[in-house]
């Protein structure tokens, strides 16, 4: 009896955990796949990639972005959101989804790597357009105290979205590893971007997670493709 009292609890706490760690209190859902293209490949992997936003925004997403990286130019990301796991099940097995999985694989130096996140803190983006995009995966380890974490990560975020030329600053966690987090920043501009990477509030957040951290802080500058 004590066993199935056990069991029966796990399952309860395992099915309250995705709407836990929404701190929207919606079913909104938050994906990032980091796509890696063999380097003779990067130009067909880019239009493809194009392509696939195309299509999927036909779908009526929350929205669906293709970034290309800076500094290496055969990495690209996916930035989607979605308003509920219905709407990305959709997704997830329309054809053109299907289509680009499977054109795509042979041209690739890895799988597809998607990060499924839901919202630690989000807002609603500022008037104006980017231009530069940064996104970092923040890997706190195992025992290092997760919600002060998400405290120091709520705080620097909100904190930011007041800095010049922030367009958007959101921050997820994912969904089966709760202790890895995934910050989107979109800035108008290079000037902006170097302004929040000085400032004191930046600083402090670095200080603060640095002793957290259970892998690199990975920080990684995308452009709009």
């Amino acid at each position: 009896m004590r066993t199935f009292l056990r069991l029966v609890l796990t399952a309860l706490i395992a099915s309250a955990i995705p709407q836990a760690l929404n701190a929207q209190g919606d079913s909104t859902l938050y994906v990032t796949t980091y796509v890696e293209a063999l380097p003779a490949s990067q130009a067909q992997v880019a239009s493809m990639l194009r392509q696939l936003a195309g299509a999927s925004r036909g779908e009526n997403p929350v929205r669906f972005e293709v970034l290309q990286n800076i500094t290496r130019s055969n990495q690209f990301v996916i930035l989607e959101i979605w308003k509920d796991q219905q709407a990305l099940d959709t997704h997830a097995v329309a054809a053109h989804t299907r289509q680009f999985r499977e054109q795509s694989a042979p041209l690739l130096l890895a799988p597809l790597d998607p990060r499924l996140c839901v919202a630690t803190t989000v807002a609603p983006p500022s008037e104006g357009r980017g231009t530069v995009y940064a996104v970092t995966h923040i890997d706190v380890g195992p025992g290092a105290g997760r919600e002060n974490a998400s405290r120091f990560i709520q705080a620097f975020a909100e904190q930011s979205r007041k800095d010049p030329g922030n367009v958007r600053f959101d921050v997820g966690a994912q969904r089966d590893k709760t202790n890895h987090f995934t910050a989107i920043e979109v800035w108008a501009d290079q000037k902006s971007d170097d302004g929040h990477e000085l400032a004191p509030h930046t600083r402090t957040f670095r200080t603060q997670i640095a002793p957290l951290l259970g892998a690199l802080y990975d920080q990684r500058w995308y452009k709009p493709l």
